[in-house]
């Protein structure tokens, strides 16, 4: 025997991440869908009808509504909403903001022709507001 040791054996190659852990990745995915599905769903746009909030009962003799009330907790305290006056906006500033509207009426692109029509009415009822003497205060 040489006075030297026998070299190490070589390594085998290292793997890489995805491969050492591709049992995770199947649990991962399902995860990441559930979440994404759950999420989803909760964002859906909740449409609320103002008549499914009041019901209305008819009888034979006569119609009666009745309305539901939505329970009030009682942390909540009712206070008196107190409404200001406002200043009224000057005509000038009307007469620009009406002129804005119009211009943005303009840029729309109707999609059928219900839309169209109400558009060219709002147009033209900003085009009277903006050719008037005086604008009518509400």
């Amino acid at each position: 025997m040489d006075g030297g040791s026998a070299p190490p054996p070589p390594l085998p190659p290292k793997e890489s991440f995805a491969r050492r852990y591709k049992f995770v990745w199947p649990l991962l995915l399902t995860v990441n869908l559930a979440v994404g599905g759950y999420l989803f769903l909760r964002t859906e746009k909740k449409e609320s009808d103002p008549a499914s909030e009041e019901v209305v009962t008819k009888s034979s003799s006569a119609a009666t509504s009745v309305t539901v009330e939505k329970p009030v907790s009682s942390a909540v305290v009712a206070e008196p909403v107190v409404i200001k006056a406002r200043e009224p906006i000057p005509e000038k500033q009307q007469r620009e903001l009406f002129k804005w509207m119009l211009e943005e009426k303009r840029k729309v692109k109707p999609s059928n022709a219900e839309e169209k029509k109400k558009i060219d009415e709002e147009k033209a009822i900003l085009k009277q507001f903006i050719g008037s003497k005086t604008i009518p205060t509400l």
